[in-house]
């Protein structure tokens, strides 16, 4: 991929970050806070990007999105485990990441990322840049809604048919899968779709649907936040999303490789773990009463499904 075209990719990722975080800030009556940072010289990474957080608003306890754009000599082992030709190879990454961590119980926790990782297998020139691409987007109810799962999927399944119509269900797969507390034998939320190391539609059309899955992430999440928002909740709800908030941590932490790639490389730690919810809670095997909705959750949403 050429160094204009990976310009243009630069230029959609601010573009698609400043369109959420202007949605978002209007909705919940709140600014984000931009935060641009640069690399150092000498460190193991050289780039800069804009953390955009909103914290402490009336619908989001915290919004973090993130623009990043990096270079390095050395792949990290989270980037060569399906590629081990590159093992070592001087790399470009730059992608959009968001995690939204909302108030109110009934509004569901979503997260989305979209990225693309450039490398230059050792000894070849920069014109021999093998280009992939990544992303997704999932949501983790706390109270399921059938019709909030529904509409989710669907506008991910629309995002993708363009592309081909294997995409859609190839991709839930993959999240599901992904998005897995394997030392839980859990599943984090509902799922989404979840891509990586995608390249096999070429640059240009892996590149679109990238695109594709970005644009698409306001009309998948916004409309829920609209319909939850306002719903009465007590101290029993908020107590169940402090504790299931843990299980999104220990994700993150155990066994998110974005997490790990960032870490790896010599990221900037303070926007890597922006993620992170603002108070959690973890309980020592917290008894699920019988019959209840938190009960619904782990019977009827968590356990993987087809939405549609």
């Amino acid at each position: 991929m050429a160094m204009t075209e990976l310009s243009g990719v630069r230029t959609y990722l601010l573009g698609l970050q400043e369109r959420i975080t202007g949605a978002v800030a209007k909705l919940d009556g709140q600014p984000f806070v931009a935060d641009a940072w640069q690399k150092e010289p000498g460190e193991p990474l050289q780039g800069s990007g804009v953390t955009q957080i909103l914290e402490q608003g009336s619908v989001f306890e915290r919004a973090g999105c993130g623009f990043s754009h990096v270079r390095g000599p050395k792949l990290p082992p989270s980037a060569t485990q399906h590629r081990p030709e590159l093992a070592g190879a001087p790399f470009e990454a730059m992608g959009v990441s968001l995690v939204f961590h909302p108030r109110n119980p009934y509004v569901p926790t979503v997260h989305m990322n979209v990225r693309m990782l450039a490398a230059t297998p050792p000894g070849g020139a920069a014109s021999d840049a093998v280009c992939w691409f990544g992303g997704g987007m999932d949501l983790t109810p706390y109270y399921g809604f059938e019709e909030d799962a529904v509409h989710f999927h669907q506008r991910c399944k629309d995002a993708l048919e363009p592309f081909g119509s294997d995409k859609y269900p190839r991709f839930k797969q993959w999240c599901d899968e992904y998005f897995y507390l394997k030392h839980r034998q859990e599943q984090r939320g509902i799922g989404g779709v979840f891509f990586d190391d995608f390249q096999e539609l070429g640059p240009d059309r892996s590149f679109a649907m990238m695109q594709g899955v970005g644009d698409a992430f306001l009309q998948a999440y916004l409309p829920i936040v609209e319909r939850r928002q306002n719903l009465p909740y007590g101290e029993r709800e908020r107590d169940f999303q402090l504790y299931r908030r843990g299980r999104y941590v220990e994700f993150n932490l155990v066994w998110d490789r974005g997490t790990h790639f960032g870490l790896q490389s010599g990221g900037r730690t303070e926007s890597i773990l922006m993620s992170m919810p603002p108070l959690v809670s973890w309980q020592y095997q917290r008894p699920i009463e019988p019959g209840s909705p938190e009960e619904r959750l782990y019977q009827v949403f968590l356990p993987r499904r087809d939405w549609l």
